[in-house]
């Protein structure tokens, strides 16, 4: 590596490192505002020292194919599906929407015509996969039914960016090939890959795994993960012109349908985290603050197109196909905002003399501020969720369309535990509950497996759990017990504070996703039992270990009981 090469790494992670710090410690903001601060700073339109930008842009590549097969092994393939029903109509509907919104921004303040206006549109409709996987993972939203949805229209998305590139240049006439030949061809690319996916991929990748893992050798095995997740995925990219990130994020479902997801998850977060910093500093190295005061109409017209082509009609269109309020504001929210794929999109068509040169200003300019604005888009989507919710007639509307109405609860129910959610930790909890013949009530927002639950005879409720008239109708003033099994803290904290105020007496068991809303929750909460994941996996693993060294099973236990009760947040 050369000397400049090094100084761009060791200068760029450093400044990520100092503003992230100061982002979170002093600002209360997520780190990534301070990375992108970094960008700025070590970017060629800042005095001062200049980052290579080739290199941290193959880093940033990298970093979002390691963060999306992290995300990836968190789900399956059956997520994914059972979620298109929403997704597919969704993502189109809402590109269709923010490409013409944007369109209108492109001929209006650019002064571009019809075909370039509507390449501009475009890119300011495709949210940031890399931005929305870091926002529902801060808010504990991303393996919940949130972020299965999240995702199913992220990879929608990705689908319509690949046909736009095909179609782009096609119908430009920049290149040889003929439209119906390009559109046949990119199909034919895709489904390949499904294929591909499907029934090769499911079945090879996790036996060619298992073999490296046999071999005993931890080393082995770690480069065995990263090979799979950046193979896969520049196989995917160069055999099936798929994108390097999506080919990366298949890889990570495909392993984590297999029992090797968790040890595979464990091995690439460290190289998660700092490859994402990386691709978070490449992105405001792309900020100049010149194009910004050059075009500033134009560039608070492109911002407000993405905060209202991608966020706003997102919400709107979930909304519109029945998907819970709550659950609607914070995928909306996660996706108000562009990144990587519009860059490509922009950049492709300058390079192409489709768009002129001043038009990535504006692109840029309103992705660096819709990520800035990230607090303030969730907070107003889930304001308005909150006053949509006492509408009459939308809840009313969103049952019209669940399907056949769920028969109440037994009258005499009493004594019972209420378990709010039904996702992988609650499923856990119900079969443990059911081993023993505890009687419980499943809160479920999705109505699909509600349905599901009661079909096989579990009482349960259908709706949002921070709504009083659906924590009620769970009968709280009567339970023994609330299990809060939500991804997302926001919503534990308001499903808390209404089984309190039903039945101050009640015990509490909940699911937490950092210190803070440990200490919430086992504190001002007064939560009898508070777990995050990644501390029991921890405690889980120094138990393990301490046994095998040699320490007897009573010593072992002690010591992690004492761990435990020395963490934050530890009642």
């Amino acid at each position: 590596m050369s000397h400049a090469l090094l100084a761009t790494l060791v200068v760029a992670l450093v400044l990520a490192f100092a503003f992230g710090w100061a982002a979170r410690a002093l600002l209360r903001l997520p780190p990534l505002f301070g990375y992108l601060l970094a960008g700025v700073a070590v970017g060629p339109h800042t005095p001062g020292f200049v980052a290579d930008p080739a290199f941290t842009g193959a880093m940033a590549e990298v970093g979002v194919a390691l963060l999306l097969f992290g995300v990836g092994l968190h789900f399956q393939l059956r997520d994914l599906i059972a979620v298109w029903r929403v997704a597919l109509p969704g993502a189109v509907a809402q590109v269709a929407l923010g490409t013409t919104i944007g369109t209108a921004v492109g001929h209006l303040a650019l002064g571009l015509a019809a075909g370039p206006a509507a390449v501009f549109g475009l890119a300011l409709a495709i949210a940031s996969t890399a931005v929305a996987t870091r926002l529902l993972e801060e808010q504990g939203a991303l393996a919940g039914g949130a972020g299965h949805i999240a995702f199913g229209w992220l990879v929608v998305q990705d689908v319509l960016v690949v046909l736009a590139l095909v179609l782009v240049p096609a119908v430009a006439g920049t290149e040889g090939e003929g439209l119906g030949a390009a559109l046949l061809r990119t199909a034919l690319e895709l489904l390949a890959f499904a294929a591909v996916v499907i029934f090769l991929g499911r079945r090879g990748l996790p036996w060619a795994l298992s073999r490296v893992a046999r071999g005993g050798s931890r080393e082995l095995f770690t480069l065995a993960v990263v090979v799979a997740a950046l193979g896969t995925a520049f196989a995917a990219s160069e055999l099936f012109h798929v994108s390097f990130a999506l080919g990366a994020f298949f890889a990570g479902v495909l392993l984590g349908e297999s029992d090797l997801g968790h040890q595979a998850a464990a091995e690439t977060v460290p190289l998660q985290r700092i490859f994402a910093a990386l691709f978070f500093v490449s992105v405001g190295m792309l900020v100049d603050p010149r194009d910004i005061a050059s075009a500033p109409v134009a560039s608070l017209a492109a911002l407000l197109a993405v905060l209202l082509g991608t966020g706003g009609a997102t919400f709107g269109l979930l909304l519109l196909l029945r998907v819970p309020a709550g659950m609607a504001a914070t995928v909306a929210a996660a996706l108000a905002q562009i990144g990587e794929f519009s860059f490509v999109l922009v950049q492709f068509a300058i390079a192409r003399g489709i768009l002129p040169q001043e038009a990535g200003g504006p692109v840029l300019a309103a992705a660096f501020g819709a990520i800035l604005l990230t607090p303030l888009s969730r907070r107003l989507a889930r304001g308005t969720a909150a006053r949509l919710l006492g509408v009459p007639g939308l809840r009313r509307w969103q049952e019209r369309g669940a399907g056949r109405p769920l028969p109440p609860l037994p009258e005499g129910i009493a004594g019972h535990a209420i378990l709010v959610g039904h996702g992988r930790v609650g499923r856990t909890v119900a079969a443990a509950l059911r081993r023993h013949g505890l009687p419980y009530v499943v809160i479920e927002q999705d109505r699909v497996a509600a349905e599901h639950l009661r079909a096989q005879g579990v009482p349960a409720v259908w709706g949002d759990a921070t709504r009083p008239e659906v924590m009620a109708a769970a009968r709280p003033e009567r339970a023994r017990l609330v299990i809060l099994a939500l991804p997302d803290a926001a919503d534990a904290r308001a499903a808390l504070a209404l089984v309190r105020a039903a039945n101050p007496e009640i015990v509490v068991a909940a699911r937490a996703h950092d210190d803070g809303e440990m200490r919430f929750l086992a504190g001002e909460g007064g939560a009898g039992l508070v777990l995050m994941g990644e501390r029991e996996i921890a405690l889980g693993i120094a138990d393990f270990a301490l046994r095998r060294l040699g320490v007897d099973a009573e010593t072992a236990m002690a010591t992690v009981d004492r761990l435990r009760a020395e963490m934050p947040g530890a009642a």
